[in-house]
């Protein structure tokens, strides 16, 4: 038989909620260290609530008390202000162990010549990973991605063929200075003449043109010899095209349906010229980063 008197004294405490005669609510306390975890978790909260920016206000937000002062290596003052993630990202940029040794390296590798840079693949390396992030930034709005140009506002940069010179040396200068591609209209060749000129101009590239027609504009390519040459081989001092190695910068030749349109496109250059500014990039980004960013460039039309 069993004892009430023990049952009782082992019972567990109820809340004294009873329903449907026998359910009742246990009441068991929660255990002291969970508790005071909470209690710690409020003040952490209110405490982070002071400390750093935390509660949208209308159109701006809490800032906190923390302030935070950012400087460079030499002492320059970065950013003072209230803590945010700003500072912080500013602060690991300049102050983190990564940032110290990415400086290093570019220190080392600024400080080595083109030729030095190019055998070196650690030194290429690291100048091909910051040129990529460069060209991203500053080419890629024009010239594509990767490098491939837009026909025909912009120049392709990956087949190797350099309007201005494809050495380090060139691709610098076009960098620091930028490029003024244009080339005079000649308005005044017109009919028979034009299509003789279109002719001649296809036929230097390899086209199969009516041989008459060519040595007819032969004749009329005197207007442009004193920029692509005699031959037709162009100028990279003046940035004026090679005629004879079917690389089309601006007329679309491979995309012609027939001797036709690739002629009325070549007349359509030679009558309307062509206009095609590159900016100067000397005044926006460091002697390091355009060293960087002209290996890059060179790498990607396979070098010169």
């Amino acid at each position: 038989m069993t004892d009430n008197k023990d049952t009782e004294k082992h019972e567990v405490e109820t809340t004294g909620h009873v329903w449907d005669d026998d359910l009742r609510e246990y009441n068991n306390p929660l255990p002291n260290w969970w508790l005071w975890t909470f209690y710690a978790t409020i003040i952490f909260a209110v405490v982070y609530w002071i400390l750093y920016p935390a509660w949208p206000v209308g159109d701006d937000y809490t800032k906190g008390v923390k302030t935070v002062t950012v400087t460079d290596e030499e002492g320059n003052e970065l950013y003072s202000g209230h803590w945010n993630t700003r500072a912080r990202l500013i602060d690991e940029m300049q102050n983190s162990a990564s940032a110290q040794k990415q400086r290093e390296y570019l220190e080392s590798v600024s400080q080595a010549s083109y030729e030095e840079i190019l055998s070196d693949p650690d030194k290429m390396a690291f100048a091909r990973s910051m040129g990529k992030v460069m060209f991203a930034d500053n080419c890629a709005g024009c010239h594509g991605s990767g490098g491939q140009g837009v026909m025909p506002y912009f120049p392709n940069l990956v087949d190797d063929a350099w309007l201005w010179g494809g050495s380090v040396e060139k691709i610098e200068q076009t960098l620091l200075n930028g490029r003024q591609g244009n080339m005079p209209g000649f308005a005044q060749i017109q009919g028979q003449q034009a299509q003789d000129l279109a002719a001649y101009v296809l036929s230097l590239s390899g086209h199969e043109v009516d041989a008459g027609a060519a040595q007819r504009g032969k004749q009329a390519y005197n207007v442009c010899m004193g920029c692509h040459g005699a031959d037709g081989t162009g100028n990279t001092a003046m940035g004026a095209a090679n005629l004879t190695d079917s690389i089309w910068t601006y007329a679309q030749i491979p995309d012609a349906a027939n001797l036709e349109e690739k002629k009325a496109m070549i007349k359509d250059v030679i009558q309307n010229g062509i206009q095609r500014e590159m900016p100067a990039f000397g005044n926006r980004l460091s002697k390091e980063e355009i060293k960087m960013l002209t290996a890059y460039v060179h790498e990607l039309g396979g070098g010169q």
